[in-house]
């Protein structure tokens, strides 16, 4: 069976693209053909992804170097992915953790909130133009099923009066599914089309950057999860399947759309979340 040649020499970009699912989804992904520009934190790590798929065929890899976690940083390799490039057709939002002791990002605000959301928001708001100007283009958002746990708490959404680490997740994973339906209702008649999707319950780095019964936990439940590369096909689906050609403000699961929790689906939800992240980006003051 030949591969798709949807993506050959176009432009991919891709987060978090040298553990688990983002590397699996990245190294299915390259085998396209495409341009990829992969923002890595690890810049050791992430010159021997870019080696390995040099080696597998694909010359046209290059690396920006960042934590989406620092706004400061997302603005700069924006601004660098720009300067260098006109075009982008894919965005892939996979950069994310899971932080089981409150910490604050050097903006002071809470870390899962930070990287997981405000990443995603900022990132794409920032490439929004060049997305449209490519059209047609997809953004994928990887989320995950916690969301289904999650509420946004806007009267504590820095969570400083009550934290927890799942809680946090399970908020930061409902706010790519609203983040994600209120950016496709923006996007209409664009050509950008914009998904979401969990990959399942997968073996990976997550969870090892914590040190209690986190990391045990992954450890303990590693032999009965997904491989990374079962996690990474729905993401693959969406970057490049024919069979999702327009399709946009969905939510996947096993390369099949299904439908989200009843606050995910709230559209005035989803819009005060997209204005309280203009306001923590300070993106309301750059338009």
């Amino acid at each position: 069976m030949t591969q798709p040649a949807s993506l050959r020499d176009k432009v991919c970009l891709i987060t978090g693209p040298t553990q688990g699912i983002g590397r699996a989804a990245t190294l299915a992904i390259a085998k396209l053909s495409p341009k990829l520009v992969l923002v890595v934190r690890d810049p050791v790590r992430g010159a021997e992804l870019a080696d390995e798929i040099r080696a597998a065929g694909n010359p046209n890899v290059e690396l920006l170097i960042g934590d989406l976690s620092k706004q400061a940083d997302v603005r700069r390799i924006a601004s660098e992915f720009l300067a260098r490039h006109d075009r982008l057709h894919l965005l892939v939002n996979n950069a994310g953790a899971i932080f089981m002791q409150r910490q604050l990002s050097s903006d002071g605000l809470e870390m899962t909130f930070a990287l997981n959301h405000l990443g995603y928001f900022l990132l794409t708001n920032l490439l929004r133009d060049v997305l449209v100007k490519s059209a047609p283009a997809r953004i994928v958002n990887v989320a995950s099923r916690a969301h289904v746990r999650g509420t946004i708490a806007f009267d504590d959404l820095q969570a400083e009066r009550s934290f927890g680490g799942w809680s946090a997740y399970s908020q930061s994973k409902l706010a790519n599914i609203l983040f994600t339906r209120e950016l496709s209702r923006r996007l209409q008649g664009t050509g950008v089309t914009c998904n979401c999707l969990h990959p399942g319950v997968v073996s990976t780095g997550f969870g090892k950057n914590d040190s209690g019964w986190m990391r045990w936990a992954v450890k303990i439940a590693a032999p009965f999860l997904r491989t990374p590369e079962q996690g990474a096909a729905t993401t693959v689906f969406l970057a490049q399947s024919p069979a999702v050609e327009g399709v946009t403000g969905k939510y996947f699961s096993d390369c099949k759309e299904i439908e989200p929790s009843k606050e995910a689906r709230d559209a005035e939800v989803a819009q005060r979340l997209w204005e309280v992240s203009e306001q923590l980006t300070g993106l309301g003051k750059d338009s």
